[in-house]
């Protein structure tokens, strides 16, 4: 489960390269929120206005109305879609809807859908998307999508991507930025893998770990 593991000043910027790159006619990527990650949807959004027949999913989301400011796709259209020309065709996770069922339907919608690229964060505990710490959709392996229970501030049920479907795309990236997740990059992408470190078990056919130097003081690079 290699990783190309990139120590860079900036790597949400780097990211949003990536994303930007990735974001050509007919290209399915997957987005994520966190702290980190709406610089990197800035550039991208600088760097290519024009997304039409793009196709925009979720790598999660929590279970709350989509203008919620806790919501993912909030995120995503005020730091991303709205500066847009062009703006892509974006398959939203029905947050407002009970859990199973807008999990139910947001497997349904990813039916033959491979990604080109997943942008992923990386939290302290080693979750990725809404992948936590032995929680049972890391051995999900027929559904693309689940409820998920919401082990973090706020404590909101959650629906998330599935590791078949990451493990599917073309490219997985990880942003990962600040001195607090240096152990969880450590034990993500030089440590054995383990369903105590969600990270380390959630590859895709290519897998990139963008760091700045504190997140990546405990790895050998």
């Amino acid at each position: 489960m290699n990783v190309d593991l990139r120590v860079v000043e900036d790597p949400a910027s780097e990211a949003g390269l990536l994303l930007a790159e990735a974001a050509s006619a007919g290209a399915h990527v997957a987005l994520s929120g966190g702290g980190t990650v709406g610089a990197a949807y800035d550039v991208a959004a600088r760097k290519r206005p024009r997304w039409r027949d793009v196709h925009v999913w979720f790598g999660d989301e929590r279970v709350v109305p989509p203008y919620d400011p806790r919501s993912n796709f909030r995120l995503v259209r005020d730091r991303l879609v709205d500066w847009l020309e062009a703006p892509p065709e974006v398959h939203r996770i029905h947050g407002e809807k009970p859990a199973g069922e807008a999990a139910t339907l947001y497997d349904a919608a990813l039916e033959g859908v491979t990604l080109d690229l997943a942008l992923n964060g990386l939290g302290a505990d080693g979750h990725t998307a809404s992948l936590f710490p032995g929680a049972p959709a890391l051995d999900e392996r027929e559904r693309r999508a689940v409820a998920a229970e919401g082990q973090l501030d706020p404590f909101v049920p959650r629906v998330t991507l599935t590791p078949p479907v990451f493990a599917a795309a073309g490219v997985v990236v990880y942003l990962v930025a600040g001195a607090e997740k240096a152990d969880a990059a450590r034990r993500a992408f030089a440590a054995e893998p383990s369903p105590e470190t969600p990270a380390s078990l959630v590859r895709g056919r290519t897998t990139v770990a963008l760091l700045d130097r504190a997140a990546a003081s405990a790895l050998d690079v």
